[in-house]
């Protein structure tokens, strides 16, 4: 679903173009951080560091962690 005029979408997206390369990248690199906040609070607090790393790779990524990826103690 598509809600936004398009004449919004223009003038967002002139702006955003307006930023250098690096203002762009670090605007991502703090909307990531604050999705992965958003989903470390959904998670139980008392998971040890394994699972909750675990868990945070496959609700950003969407699929399973790699098997391999985290040795479990």
């Amino acid at each position: 679903m598509k809600d936004t005029p398009p004449e919004i979408e223009e003038m967002v997206r002139a702006r955003l173009m307006a930023c250098s390369g690096e203002e762009r990248l670090i605007m991502g690199v703090q909307m990531f951080e604050a999705a992965r906040e958003v989903i470390l609070a959904s998670l139980p607090k008392d998971l040890p560091a394994n699972q909750l790393k675990r868990l945070l790779y496959e609700r950003i990524y969407g699929v399973p962690a790699p098997a391999d990826w985290l040795k479990d103690d």
